[in-house]
């Protein structure tokens, strides 16, 4: 049986992240390829549960290193519990950000070296790899105005403009360094528009990879 393939959707707050994973999801089951979809922090129900402390708005102030080490325990249960026996079953998952969210956020975000983040990384899911990323990139204005309309923004919706620039630009650096994984998408443009995009990525590689069978 052929491995699933892994797909991951990046990018600040307010990018379309949600939506265009279900993009995806419908291009794919267009295609009859078996698809998962989920999201992290989070997609197992203990790694939810992380998920939660992760973003309330708790008494107790939340270190910046129990940030990080939160998200790759959550990502330990999502890797080993949902990611890959999807992938070893042949099943294609598409992912509401994965480890590149922790360099951006963890690292361009809080400042935490790269070196040990992709320590973490390497711990908790050697060897496994975004066969593909779409970044959905847009000024953080923009994105902060569009989750500023959101009712019940989370402790990390809440950030500071500067915080989300450093975010973003960690996000441009990661894809700038890995071309052949990375497509950005620009978000700043009709709902239409990037639907059109990402369903011509995704469509790219579905035929790569039938064409392959």
């Amino acid at each position: 049986m052929q491995r699933g393939k892994f797909i991951t959707v990046e990018g600040i707050e307010g990018v379309g992240k949600s939506t265009n994973v279900g993009v995806l999801r419908t291009a794919i089951e267009q295609r009859g390829i078996p698809v998962l979809t989920s999201r992290e922090p989070g997609g197992t129900p203990v790694a939810e549960r992380i998920r939660q402390l992760l973003v309330e708005h708790g008494d107790e102030p939340m270190p910046d290193i129990a940030e990080l080490l939160l998200m790759f325990a959550s990502r330990a249960l999502h890797v080993k519990n949902h990611i890959e026996p999807a992938l070893a079953a042949g099943t294609w998952v598409v992912c509401d950000r994965f480890t590149d969210a922790s360099r951006a956020y963890q690292g361009g975000g809080r400042g935490f070296p790269q070196a040990d983040i992709n320590r973490l990384a390497e711990l908790v899911h050697p060897g496994l790899h975004p066969d593909l990323t779409l970044l959905l990139d847009a000024p953080v204005a923009t994105g902060m105005d569009r989750a500023g309309r959101r009712s019940d923004p989370d402790r990390i919706e809440i950030e500071r403009s500067d915080f989300f620039t450093r975010v973003r630009d960690q996000y441009l650096e990661l894809a700038a360094a890995e071309p052949d994984r990375f497509v950005i998408i620009d978000a700043r443009a009709s709902i239409d528009t990037v639907r059109r995009e990402v369903t011509a990525v995704i469509t790219k590689l579905m035929d790569e990879v039938l064409g392959q069978k």
